[in-house]
């Protein structure tokens, strides 16, 4: 995984986490704007999300964000 989409991905989860709380929720959808402007990162994003994780639609940010830490 690209190191600019780690890093988007952990700074959407710390601001996600810091305004709802550890149990918010989000979908790889959260770390991208609402127009399809970089195709590439976003299947870079679903392929880690869905297939290499088998990740449900919604997932803790807290996780997510330990797993892209962890390197997983």
């Amino acid at each position: 995984m690209q190191t600019s989409l780690k890093n988007k991905i952990i700074e959407v989860c710390n601001k996600k986490i810091e305004q709802k709380g550890e149990s918010v929720g989000l979908s790889f959808y959260a770390f991208f704007a609402n127009k399809n402007d970089n195709p590439e990162l976003l299947m870079e994003a679903a392929t880690w999300w869905i297939q290499t994780h088998q990740l449900d639609h919604f997932e803790k940010a807290l996780k997510i964000k330990k797993m892209i830490e962890n390197n997983q």
